[in-house]
């Protein structure tokens, strides 16, 4: 039975990716701060949905703490390290930027620093579309050029890459980082746009739309996003690949690739709201604002090289995604 380490387990996109292992025979030890960035009972509910199963395992720690998260994985000596833990939001990471650089990047060192310890046969990580930052070429390639991060959420997620890129290229670990395209579906944080303006309209309170509702994005539903993560698993990099595999982001000099996991659809905003609306057969109260700060008008993601790798790209319509999050929402919240 292969071992795998995930961070963040009681956050949205671990918790989904940890379900879906158990159910396909790994053993699965997670790591989670179950800081109280939003609702911690969200989170604990979350885990004790995994640990109704004898495969999983946990450890409640701050990834700031070393020793205690060296000593973890030492013990459980996982096969493959799965590092999605993070201070999210962008949002937030305009009022409390300490905050980010505390969490994703001291925190990540530590992951980094343990893989290199264990040898870790892969390890995986999770960085973003927000990477891209400035960038207006899409769909966005995974070998652009992302110098221009227009938040520290997205500057503390471009050096998780470049530190995993100098640790693969000196111990010859075998590293592949996720970039995420806006994943959404059951379970999800409260702060993420699905989550507020299903709850607001339920509420009848008036949601935010951003730069008047000229915004585009390109909405993953959770479920094809953790099972592109679960078929990765196995596609460790390797230097021979830039010989073998299409558009490949495979560094000359090192065993490390970035890779989009996106739905690879630009959805505009208001189309998204309306299927919220239609959905709900209720009106929602719009307030139409500015451009909110460090916020960019579009992602699209261009996900060939997920596609010549794993011979699957996430296709669930949004309207699809949209429906079965305000399924469970209305269960979770028994309205």
């Amino acid at each position: 039975m292969k071992k795998v380490l995930i961070t963040g387990t009681a956050g949205f996109i671990g918790f989904h990716l940890a379900n879906l292992l158990l159910n396909e025979e790994f053993k699965v030890h997670g790591y989670d701060s179950m800081s109280d960035y939003y609702d911690v009972n969200l989170k604990k509910k979350r885990h004790k949905i995994l640990s109704q199963n004898s495969n999983f395992s946990s450890t409640i720690g701050l990834l700031e703490d070393f020793e205690k998260f060296k000593f973890m994985a030492l013990d459980f000596n996982p096969d493959f390290i799965i590092h999605l833990a993070a201070q999210a939001g962008v949002p937030y990471s305009i009022k409390n930027p300490r905050a980010y650089i505390d969490t994703n990047i001291i925190g990540s060192f530590n992951v980094i620093e343990v893989a290199r310890e264990l040898k870790t046969k892969h390890l995986l990580m999770a960085s973003t579309s927000s990477v891209y930052g400035a960038n207006d070429q899409m769909p966005f390639t995974e070998t652009q050029k992302t110098d221009t991060q227009l938040t520290i959420y997205a500057a503390t997620k471009k050096a998780n890459e470049n530190m995993a890129h100098t640790y693969s290229h000196l111990w010859n670990i075998p590293v592949t980082m996720f970039r995420f395209f806006t994943a959404y579906g059951p379970w999800g944080r409260p702060d993420m746009a699905l989550f507020k303006f299903v709850s607001a309209i339920l509420k009848d309170q008036p949601i935010d739309i951003y730069n008047k509702g000229e915004m585009y994005r390109d909405f993953t539903y959770i479920d094809d996003l953790v099972f592109a993560i679960k078929q990765l698993i196995n596609k460790v990099p390797d230097l021979s690949d830039k010989k073998n595999i299409l558009n490949d982001s495979i560094s000359a000099v090192a065993p490390f690739r970035v890779v989009n996991i996106g739905n690879s659809n630009k959805i505009k905003l208001l189309d998204f709201i309306d299927t919220i609306e239609e959905v709900l057969k209720k009106k929602a109260i719009r307030n139409y604002m500015p451009m909110q700060i460090g916020d960019v008008p579009g992602t699209w993601a261009d996900t060939s090289l997920l596609k010549n790798l794993i011979n699957y790209t996430p296709n669930t319509n949004f309207k699809d995604g949209i429906s079965k999050f305000i399924k469970w929402y209305k269960e979770y919240y028994n309205i």
